[in-house]
């Protein structure tokens, strides 16, 4: 069976989460005997391929890749539902031929590929990654830092955050703090404007076309997102909040990630040896990287270490800020690594930090450190939640709160012989292999 795996971004440039997803399913389908092509994209923005679609192998898995600098966009609606992708989607399908489409990612491709695809007549899954379905910003984070349910019947949240994101262009050196602090006034704004903005004289703006466009997105999305045959989410509370907002009409499978990872018993560090914290991701304010480190400054210098790996170059300027405020600590930034090094780095680390503001789902650094029987602190959000044991494999605190974070380390610190021995009953059994085989049976349901 042909199988078209379309993916935002891919390897070797884009190595996160959905793409190491996407390329472990692609693996595990061809091992099985099917034929997987990965559909990728190039974003706006980065460096311009030779041609709109180039073609290149990675790891064996085909890679057809469409460059989005050939195609801009020119309106909000482009982001989510562009006209302009029609006849290149047609065309690379017909020349694919494939016997079934399964979507990682919209991003670059937008839903006008689902209409396309359905008037073709190939069947479609979907993996949900995050909340792209539904929100702005792909991660239920309100404007002002706090998390969000999905959009209002007024959309003036959605508002918000599309004028948060024009203000941070803008004004680039603004903190995110301040950022947040601005968006009661971005809202009054944005609520005042939508209530006038179809008086003759401000109907034909472009603020106003903007507007609209955000308000009808939920709506074009969930039409389009019928035409899936099943939908998979990895965890049960991406699948409810997708179900709160109106995904109702197309089977929803739960199956959790795949990781492929030595299960050996983890290495036992000295004793007499500082508790090693660590952080793996995008060094981000999302992410809560600096919400980690000004936790661990608080504590004992001499009795741990905090070893940060993750790209510098990303958010610049919050990377400069979080380093100045750990300087003469013993805080360590390791930079990036090559996904064959997890293992090695994870068995340096005693304890695996994942201290995100918004709603993480089913990170695949949380699952690798759980299968390599490394304990973790988590926010106390269900996408991380679901997969914790409370003092058997971690611990939690509450969501974006230095000093309750500070408190489950220095609890950490204060029994280093207990906070070890969780390594022993720390474990994530399932492999991309046995994903593989439950989304074959999701493919066979539709098929």
């Amino acid at each position: 069976m042909r199988i078209a795996l379309y993916v935002h971004c891919f390897f070797p440039t884009h190595y996160h989460g959905t793409e190491t997803y996407t390329l472990s399913l692609a693996k595990g389908l061809r091992q099985m005997g099917h034929e997987p092509i990965v559909v990728s994209g190039i974003f706006e923005g980065e460096k311009k391929a030779d041609s709109l679609i180039s073609y290149y192998d990675y790891q064996g898995i085909p890679v057809h890749c469409i460059d989005k600098n050939y195609i801009p966009y020119s309106s909000v609606k482009d982001t989510y539902y562009q006209t302009d992708m029609q006849q290149i989607h047609r065309k690379l399908l017909l020349e694919l031929q494939p016997n079934i489409i399964h979507i990682t990612h919209l991003v670059n491709h937008t839903a006008v590929l689902l209409d396309v695809a359905y008037k073709l007549a190939i069947p479609m899954v979907a993996t949900f990654t995050d909340f792209f379905g539904f929100c702005m910003n792909y991660k239920l984070e309100a404007a002002g830092g706090n998390l969000c349910a999905g959009p209002n019947p007024q959309r003036t949240n959605c508002f918000t955050c599309c004028a948060k994101v024009g203000v941070k262009r803008a004004y680039p050196h603004l903190r995110e703090e301040r950022l947040n602090r601005l968006a009661p006034l971005l809202q009054l704004g944005c609520t005042v404007f939508n209530s006038l903005r179809k008086l003759p004289i401000l109907r034909s703006t472009q603020l106003a076309s903007h507007l609209k466009e955000i308000k009808m997105r939920p709506e074009v999305l969930a039409e389009c997102y019928r035409l899936y045959g099943a939908v998979i989410a990895p965890t049960g509370f991406l699948q409810a909040a997708y179900e709160r907002n109106g995904l109702t009409a197309t089977p929803i499978h739960k199956i959790h990630f795949g990781i492929d990872l030595d299960r050996r018993s983890k290495p036992i560090r000295p004793p007499s040896t500082p508790i090693r914290f660590g952080f793996i991701g995008q060094i981000a304010p999302h992410k809560g990287t600096a919400l980690l480190v000004e936790a661990f400054c608080r504590l004992p210098r001499t009795q741990s270490e905090l070893h940060i790996y993750g790209s510098e170059s990303q958010h610049p300027l919050y990377f400069q800020a979080m380093k100045n405020r750990c300087i003469n600590f013993p805080v360590f930034f390791r930079g990036t690594f090559p996904a064959e090094r997890m293992r090695p780095v994870l068995d340096e680390l005693d304890i695996l930090v994942i201290p995100s503001t918004w709603y993480e789902n089913s990170p695949l650094v949380l699952l690798n450190a759980l299968a390599s029987h490394t304990p973790v602190i988590v926010s106390n959000v269900e996408g991380l939640t679901e997969f914790l044991e409370p003092g058997v494999n971690g611990s939690t605190f509450v969501r974006g709160n230095v000093d309750d974070l500070e408190r489950v380390m220095r609890q950490m610190l204060k029994n280093p012989q207990k906070t070890r021995a969780l390594s022993s009953n720390t474990n994530y059994p399932k492999t991309s292999l046995t994903m593989t085989e439950e989304v074959l049976k999701v493919y066979a349901s539709i098929l």
